[in-house]
């Protein structure tokens, strides 16, 4: 392993319960991180008690982060950039980046979705409001990690994906810790996409909990959706082989099973009867999923990519199908050979 430099300057732009996680495993490094969170008072709070409340209860925060409500302080002068905000807001938020970024800054975007106005994945974003960033300083970091796991040291495995070698590796050194390992790829889309699908997924298990089916149908929900992600990738170029590691099925199984996924909890919600503005009305935290259901639907559509869970999602969330009613039409589509169609 390559000798870290413990000289890097870092700003992690995003104050949820990723952000707090992935700045706090950065500090607890040795990193002295500036830390742009948008609520004021949450920032206040963590000045003040070094624990953010609302997003991650219960952690004591590391004293090398430094909070503020000022973009242009977390952005200036830094090496690297990580952007974890939830994925509708990633425009405006690296659009404000834009003006403060240096010429050698490595951006790294830790945020899953899929935009509902262009179904563009953030990279898409990214380089549409940062045009003057290199691609080959751009990564992305996704895998099966709930925030609060992280944050308390629980062993983690990760994937950070660029199209440069040196770039991802110089990602892979700054974050990897004993208990927060990094594997490296290649494939951006790919690793988004896994990442994004996935939460969808998790809706439709959700919905199956709730409905009170069992562990089968939770499997089938697995590997069937993993089929979905797979078709899709391949339609957007994406190596098939991504979707078998940690940003692919690793993600996948822990957010349809894990019951500390909010797309999950969304999900059990509407299974059990309850409409989709209830269902998210007190949540404070975003499920990702709810939106990308949207973007997916649509994109999908375009590129002419067969995915039925994903579009019963859709229908069930924005067009009052009844779950049951997607259940029925999901085990009665048209049999086939599973091979084929894979």
């Amino acid at each position: 392993m390559e000798k870290e430099n413990m000289n890097e300057r870092i700003g992690v732009v995003g104050g949820g319960s990723w952000g707090t996680a992935l700045a706090d495993l950065l500090a607890r490094k040795g990193y002295v991180i500036d830390w742009w969170i948008f609520e004021a008072d949450v920032c206040r709070q963590v000045q003040e008690s070094r624990e953010n409340s609302i997003y991650l209860p219960g952690v004591t925060l590391s004293e090398n982060l430094r909070p503020t409500t000022d973009l242009s302080v977390v952005v200036k002068g830094k090496t690297l950039v990580l952007i974890v905000v939830p994925s509708h807001v990633v425009r405006s938020v690296s659009a404000g980046m834009a003006p403060h970024l240096s010429s050698g800054t490595v951006v790294v975007s830790a945020s899953k979705g899929i935009e509902n106005e262009t179904q563009l994945t953030m990279s898409g974003v990214i380089s549409e409001t940062l045009p003057d960033l290199p691609p080959d300083r751009f990564a992305v970091l996704s895998g099966p990690s709930f925030a609060s796991e992280v944050a308390r040291g629980v062993p983690t495995v990760v994937t950070v994906a660029a199209r440069d070698l040196t770039c991802a590796q110089m990602v892979q050194q700054v974050f990897a810790t004993p208990s927060f390992r990094v594997y490296t790829n290649d494939d951006i889309i790919g690793v988004e996409l896994g990442g994004a699908v996935k939460n969808v997924i998790a809706i439709a298990a959700g919905i199956a909990d709730g409905l009170g089916l069992g562990l089968n149908t939770r499997a089938a929900l697995i590997t069937r959706g993993l089929t979905e992600i797979r078709r899709l990738g391949r339609a957007m170029g994406a190596n098939p082989r991504t979707f078998t590691g940690s940003a692919g099925l690793g993600d996948l199984v822990l957010t349809c099973t894990g019951d500390l996924s909010r797309n999950h909890m969304v999900g059990k919600k509407i299974g059990q009867g309850m409409r989709l503005a209830d269902a998210i009305g007190d949540m404070k935290m975003v499920a990702e999923g709810v939106k990308t259901a949207r973007s997916l639907y649509n994109l999908s559509r375009r590129l002419q990519v067969e995915m039925p869970i994903s579009h019963a999602v859709y229908h069930i969330l924005y067009s009052d199908l009844s779950p049951k009613e997607a259940l029925g039409l999901l085990m009665t589509r048209d049999l086939k050979n599973e091979l084929d169609e894979a």
